[in-house]
């Protein structure tokens, strides 16, 4: 009985000392925009691993040990605040947003830094600025939102990738894309397999100071790809709904219709009969007997000799027969997208885990374009002991899609290409040439006209218009598939030693699995009448295994060092299988097995491997004064043994002016002057194709070259083992700011000079080679970047935040291995830039004759083509016509604006992003513009064309002789360059929080969204923004989107 007396006595002792040592804090968290509370707002005791978040309600409960004096409130959008306890049990704390973001961590390579404290450039685009959008692609949120990056415009192909540059163009015959990172190792499968909904956090890294610990992968900048983790929490359970529609964004150019088509070509016709020596009279009844001779059809209900009269114009007695003449309208749909995302995650003291699966249908505006996608993620972290944590990421993709063939600008199966180009007298179907009727086949459906079906009594359409093809009918025949599989994973193991020590080995595998499929019909086009197959396996499987040991520590609370040493093997293995067949046995199996003849049979494995060490040093003094360092050395298997091992370094210090002493301005928050110098290699050296090399050194033999049964190969290409890396090395200055409490920005200049650029040189015939790469080329890039976001407005119910970012840049060759070489539409000379235009001067319209007039490059008395006109030497021959260089495609500035208003419960969002100055070559106006249409269609602007002496005009005269003269590539076809995209528009609303909670939801909220709502440019109908080369081609158009969502958290 004694013994349990005392127990007990014991007992209620060491109850009472442990109540005495902590005691309990409770208090509610709003904002002056949620007064009636924040979710999810962090409440950590300092100095502890004690934290709590606050309920739908905003209040919270937290046990504080003795001893600890402070709570520390943090939450995304708001500055964070530390409140004092002293005596009180309750403490209520109102939270400041910061749109400045002066607290924010930037995720940078191996590591995170503080925004204040950092000397590099990056910017970073957070998961909310792309919560609602209607995005298949990571890369599809970056237009605009960066300053210092632009991007071309993705296509309306369902699940299509943009292309990206970072401060300009870093390579001529590499790659100048940057490289991807995601959760902390670079990301070796398309970008296009990531879900957006999982992203926590995209970073981008601008300077090589950020970049140059990914060495010799980093010359064209990195893209940081953050995926989301679980929060300290209850269990959240979010529910993402998204459906919408899909329809062409860019409006199809102005084309003449059938009633002005006739009167060009017979036009055309009349004056390539004056060209060669004809009377009029005779001329013009020329035209009028041989127009329909020419075109094919005569879509009216008049003789073929009487629908164009002797005097040029158009029979008033004739009526048009025929419809369906707009190929546009059986190619294009509208399309939807349905896309639905689930997650689950959570939070306590020791573990953190984020799992999510996602799906995504998308069918595009073209028929036989789509895109299908199944993702699945997994995210844990666990801390089981304070020294030790572990991570694994893992995430499984499963996609397949049918693309529209617009690969080939000019191929006849693109449907854009033939689509526009066939004149507006030629129907989709069959149709009675006198009555206009539709011929019908003996099931009583529609025949597709060909231009050739002369079985039908139908004749054949002009040259211009492809008789023998049909891009509908092969477009829903054919097949261009791919079914593509992506597995990934991420693990880390993290040991804390010494206080302030730790060791980190990271493992990362990313698999791919692809198939491409074709199909080429029996009926009409490529695989007519034998019928083609084909399909391409790719294995894709990389390996990234490092080690690293940091050290993190802050003396006399002045000098903070955080310094790390790390060895990383990268292992690339890519396997190629490929197959093509001929001769089909039975219709409807396009398998390899129902095809007779090997047509091509070829397989491949490249391997890529780098091994890399490197080391980073931080130091920062007081908060003021801060220094970075890094170095990393890479041993690429590129390159030959003795010139493998590249070194790339970088440096940079930035002073906050604002904590200094000195500095006595209330009004401005933070003034941080910053700079930086880094070298960084490439080693992403491209084939003629536009693929990696990675034998670049070696001696190459193509084979298949066999005589019979004896085997035979080729050389394609000579050894060059003193090929080195290509560096970027770059200077970074910049200087941020803060002011009003509301403002943030900043304003930088960079100079990158990329060296070591390696071209094709021309060998001598005697080593029967026509050239061979090798380093010898400087090119520089240098820019001015300025973005500014803050509160517009803040009033109790109503919030204005807007963010502007401008950027320009320049481009200059300093070294080159020859004195010029022209490709396309672009000359490469020293002191130019890598897209300056090299085309014919065009100089206009001869008033008198309506020939087409250059500056002539030789003068000669007795060529009637050439004359002087006033102090020009002049020439109608295209042949004779001077070339000169005539603008560039870079803009003079580009960048974004991005507005977001907010009152009570609604938020308006929108995102313009521009592009001003600059020259763009419309290759396919040029193509619409043709003196002699011959069956192809024609572009409204040939309306203006020369008709007579003293015409005044800059379009010249149709005619099918000389036509040659004029519709050549020249400096006619540059128009202004600059656009403006709407590119994203959002209205959201948030259901109140007293309906939330008698729903028992955590938070609620529906949208609408709209992307890519329209184009502004010089031209109806030309998509600028498809390329930075500043050509057209007929690829395929964005899509404009609309869409409505829920999103609903448990």
């Amino acid at each position: 009985m004694k013994k349990t007396l005392l127990s007990l006595i014991f007992g209620l002792l060491v109850s009472v000392s442990a109540f005495a040592q902590s005691k309990t804090v409770t208090g509610k968290l709003v904002s002056a925009q949620d007064p009636e509370g924040l979710i999810g707002v962090s409440v950590l005791v300092k100095g502890t691993t004690i934290g709590v978040v606050s309920d739908l309600d905003g209040t919270y409960s937290v046990e504080v040990p003795e001893g600890s004096t402070t709570l520390v409130f943090s939450y995304i959008g708001f500055r964070s605040h530390e409140e004092v306890i002293g005596n009180r049990s309750v403490v209520d704390v109102t939270m400041e947003a910061d749109l400045q973001n002066l607290d924010e961590v930037i995720i940078t390579a191996y590591g995170t830094a503080d925004k204040g404290n950092f000397t590099g450039a990056a910017v970073a685009i957070k998961a909310d600025q792309i919560a609602n959008r209607p995005i298949n692609n990571v890369a599809n949120a970056l237009e605009g939102q960066a300053a210092g990056v632009i991007t071309t415009s993705a296509s309306g192909q369902p699940g299509s990738t943009p292309a990206v540059r970072i401060r300009g163009i870093g390579s001529v015959n590499s790659s100048s894309s940057p490289l991807y990172v995601v959760d902390g190792v670079p990301y070796d499968a398309a970008i296009g397999n990531l879900n957006p909904d999982d992203i926590e956090d995209i970073t981008i890294l601008k300077d090589a100071s950020s970049a140059a610990l990914y060495g010799s992968r980093a010359a064209n900048g990195v893209i940081m790809i953050t995926t989301k983790k679980g929060r300290k929490s209850k269990p959240t359970f979010n529910l993402k709904v998204q459906q919408g529609v899909a329809s062409r964004a860019l409006p199809e150019y102005d084309r003449v219709n059938a009633e002005q088509y006739y009167p060009l070509t017979w036009e055309s016709l009349r004056n390539g009969r004056l060209t060669q020596g004809a009377e009029p009279g005779v001329a013009n009844q020329f035209a009028s007997t041989n127009l329909i001779p020419t075109l094919g059809y005569n879509v009216y209900n008049v003789p073929n000799d009487q629908i164009v009269g002797t005097d040029g114009l158009l029979n008033p007695n004739a009526v048009n027969n025929f419809v369906g003449t707009d190929w546009f309208d059986e190619l294009q749909r509208t399309g939807n997208r349905s896309e639905y995302n689930l997650s689950y995650s959570g939070a306590d003291e020791t573990t953190d885990y984020y799992a999510s699966f996602g799906y995504l249908d998308e069918k595009g505006f073209i028929l036989n374009s789509d895109f299908e996608r199944f993702s699945g993620r997994l995210n844990m972290n666990t801390s089981p002991t304070k020294w030790l944590k572990t991570g694994i990421n893992l995430s499984a993709t499963l996609s397949e899609g049918n693309n529209a063939r617009d690969g080939g600008s000019n191929s006849f199966v693109n449907p854009f290409f033939t689509a526009r180009s066939v004149g507006p007298i030629y129907p989709v179907f069959a149709q009675n040439m006198q009555t206009g009727g539709f011929i019908l086949d003996e099931f009583g459906n529609q025949i597709y006209d060909t231009g050739d079906l002369v079985n039908l009594g139908l004749p054949f359409r002009g040259a211009g218009s492809f008789p023998g093809r049909h891009v509908v009918q092969e477009t829903i025949l054919n097949v261009d598939s791919f079914d593509r599989d992506v597995i990934s994973a991420r693990a880390y193991a993290e040991v804390s030693f010494l206080k302030h020590f730790t060791a980190r080995t990271n493992i990362a595998q990313d698999m791919t699995s692809l198939l491409n499929l074709g199909y080429d019909n029996t009926i009409v086009g490529d695989g007519a009448p034998a019928g083609r197959t084909r399909r391409e396996n790719i294995r894709i499987n990389s390996l990234t295994f490092n080690q690293i040991v940091s050290y993190t520590n802050t003396i006399r609370e002045k000098h903070f060092i955080d310094a790390l040493v790390g060895h990383e093997n990268y292992d690339f293995t890519r396997t190629v299988q490929f197959i093509s067949k001929q001769d089909q046995i039975l219709a409807g199996n396009i398998e390899p097995d129902n095809f007779v003849t090997i047509n091509s049979a070829s397989g491949r494995t490249d391997k890529d491997k780098i091994e890399s060490y490197f080391s980073r040093l931080n130091y920062v003094y007081d908060d003021k004064y801060s220094f970075s360092a890094s170095i990393r050395t890479d041993g690429s298997s590129r390159f030959f043994e003795d010139v493998r091992w590249g070194t790339f370094w970088s440096v940079g210090a930035a002073w906050n002016i604002d904590k200094e002493n000195f500095f006595n301005f209330d009004f401005i928050d933070m003034l941080k002057l910053r700079a930086s110098y880094g070298e960084v290699g490439n080693n992403a050296i491209q084939n003629s194709g536009g693929g990696q090399s990675y034998y670049p050194y070696q001696a190459l033999y193509d084979l298949g070259f066999n005589n019979a049964s004896e085997p035979g190969i080729l050389q394609a290409s000579l050894a060059a083992r003193d090929l080195l890396w290509e560096s970027n090395n770059t200077y970074d200055f910049g200087l941020d700011f803060a002011f009003g409490k509301r403002f943030s920005g900043s304003v930088e200049y960079f100079y990158r000079d990329s060296k070591n650029l390696l071209f094709d040189v021309p060998l001598s015939l005697t080593t029967g080679l026509e050239s061979r790469f090798q380093n010898i080329g400087t090119m520089s890039n240098q820019g001015i970047e300025f973005s500014i976001q803050g509160e517009v407005i803040r009033t109790n119910d109503f919030t204005w935040t807007s963010s502007l970012n401008i950027s320009t840049f320049s481009n200059e060759f300093k070294k080159l291995p020859f004195e010029e070489q022209i490709n396309g539409t672009k000359k490469f000379v020293v002191g130019r830039s890598i897209y300056d235009f090299w085309l014919r001067d065009w100089i206009g319209v001869d008033p008198e004759t309506g020939e087409g007039l250059y500056r002539a490059e030789e003068y000669d008395a007795d060529d009637d083509a050439t004359k002087i006109v006033g102090s020009d030497t002049l020439t109608t021959n295209f042949q004779n016509a001077r070339f000169h260089f005539a603008g560039q495609s870079i803009p003079d500035f580009f960048g974004g604006w991005n507005n977001s208003f907010s009152y009570k419960g609604f938020t308006l969002s929108a995102l313009v992003s521009f592009s001003v100055g600059g020259d763009f070559y419309d290759g396919i106006y040029s193509g619409l513009m043709s003196a002699d249409p011959d069956g192809g269609a024609l572009h409204t602007d040939i309306l203006n064309r020369w008709q007579k002496p003293g015409d005044i005009t800059s379009v010249p005269k149709m005619d099918n002789i000389a036509s040659n003269n004029t519709n050549v590539g020249s400096d006619r076809w540059l128009t202004d360059g600059s656009w403006l995209n709407f590119r994203s528009i959002n209205l959201s609303y948030n259901f109140p929080r007293e309906l939330l909670q008698r729903t028992k939801l955590r938070g609620a909220s529906v949208y609408l969204a709209g992307e890519n709502l329209g184009w502004l440019s010089s031209r109806k109908g030309m998509f600028v923004s498809e390329s930075f080369q500043g050509t057209s081609s007929n690829t395929f158009t964005p899509a404009r989107t609309f869409t409505l969502g829920l999103n609903v958290n448990f």
